[in-house]
């Protein structure tokens, strides 16, 4: 796997695509920086070598040229940083961005305009590509987050820089930290699979089955699993057509020896606010008109006790509905277990949307091994798939 460790860049200009598709306020400031903070390590890297840096990204969702997502609204925040004062140019390829790229000296960083007010980025066309390719020496890829499309910045304008490309520190701890999970673990081996659906995981259980010798299921997807093993499940959301489903995965890591664990007791509602009133209940005894939003007490002890003993562990998505802070006891304790098992020397890696929020959300971040900064991409790394912005890279 070439890494920017492979490559001297003095008198180099890399052409680097990030992902700086940042949360703005109403005012267009940033309002979460991790995303730029995660690839600083790239840049510097660079710019230390003696290099310079042309940094391309994507912003939200454009239909075209639109100023509210214009890359124009990040620099001073990219500038703060990095610690270098950004240039900006307002397009990403043609004379405009060839100009401002080609007068760039060594140590110094250019931000190109959103590549998504062009169509061809989606489309991953091979001349926008190519546009894209005049822009620097050397390729490097240090955005997980789109690594799972094949777009022309992330995956197509690969082949225009045979023996010049390489992966970025952020993409490169990614893969490494999801392939330690998946091929390098030490056992045992635990993954804690929470959110709405059964549907939106099955395939992430199926590929991971073989490699886990335990799996925690929470959220909103145990409903489905409770219901299909007779219990009741009151007003619960549920997937009912998943049922079969769920005893599907039920038999299979029966047949592999993989322990699955179930919450044994929920913290029930009557209404999914804050101020509803609330019972504690067996996970299988809930009643009529009431729905479970959080694990109980016993099944944080339960959960405790398997997270203590694993030497690995993967968690993707809250044990209930965290963002109402009646509801968030079940994924703080488990944050506080992983954090304790961690420093204690497990390996534990934290991703998808709703988890890692919730970790940054509770202070976590710095107690697990790895917060993946790539909700779906990691999603599909999980699944087995490989992803077109890497396997690009490989060729």
């Amino acid at each position: 796997m070439p890494t920017i460790t492979d490559f001297n860049f003095q008198d180099k200009r890399a052409i680097i695509r990030v992902d700086f598709n940042v949360p703005l306020d109403a005012d267009s400031n940033v309002t979460d920086t991790t995303r730029i903070e995660a690839a600083k390590p790239t840049i510097l890297k660079v710019l230390e070598d003696g290099g310079s840096c042309v940094l391309m990204s994507h912003l939200g969702r454009p239909k075209g040229v639109s100023p509210e997502f214009s890359l124009s609204h990040i620099v001073d925040t990219v500038s703060e940083i990095i610690g270098v004062q950004v240039k900006f140019v307002d397009d990403c390829v043609g004379e405009k961005a060839e100009a401002a790229a080609g007068n760039l000296e060594a140590g110094e960083i250019l931000l190109l305009e959103n590549l998504r007010f062009y169509d061809e980025e989606k489309k991953g066309d091979v001349k926008f590509a190519e546009q894209l390719s005049k822009l620097g020496d050397i390729y490097i890829n240090d955005a997980f987050g789109t690594a799972h499309r094949a777009h022309a910045s992330t995956t197509i304008i690969a082949q225009f820089f045979e023996g010049k490309k390489c992966f970025g520190t952020l993409l490169a701890k990614e893969i490494e930290s999801i392939q330690k999970v998946l091929n390098d673990s030490q056992k045992p081996v635990t993954a804690i699979l929470g959110g709405a659906k059964v549907s939106s995981k099955i395939t992430v259980i199926e590929n991971i089955l073989d490699k886990v010798d335990h799996l925690i299921i929470g959220g909103g997807m145990t409903f489905t699993f409770i219901k299909a093993l007779g219990g009741e499940i009151g007003g619960s959301i549920c997937e009912d057509d998943k049922q079969e489903l769920a005893l599907s995965i039920l038999k299979a890591a029966e047949e592999k020896g993989v322990q699955i664990h179930l919450p044994v007791d929920i913290v029930a509602a009557d209404d999914f606010s804050n101020d509803a009133n609330t019972q504690l209940v067996d996970i299988k005894a809930i009643p009529n008109g009431w729905k479970g939003l959080d694990v109980g007490p016993k099944a944080i002890q339960e959960i405790h006790e398997v997270v203590m003993k694993s030497k690995t562990i993967l968690w993707n998505g809250p044990l209930g509905v965290f963002e109402l802070e009646s509801f968030a006891k079940g994924t703080i304790a488990l944050g506080n277990s992983i954090a304790e098992s961690t420093a204690n020397g497990c390996f534990s890696l934290v991703g998808g949307g709703d988890s890692v929020a919730a970790v940054k959300q509770f202070g976590f971040a710095d107690k697990v091994s790895y917060v993946s900064t790539g909700g779906g991409a990691m999603l599909e790394m999980l699944e087995g798939k490989t992803l077109p912005g890497i396997a690009a890279m490989l060729k």
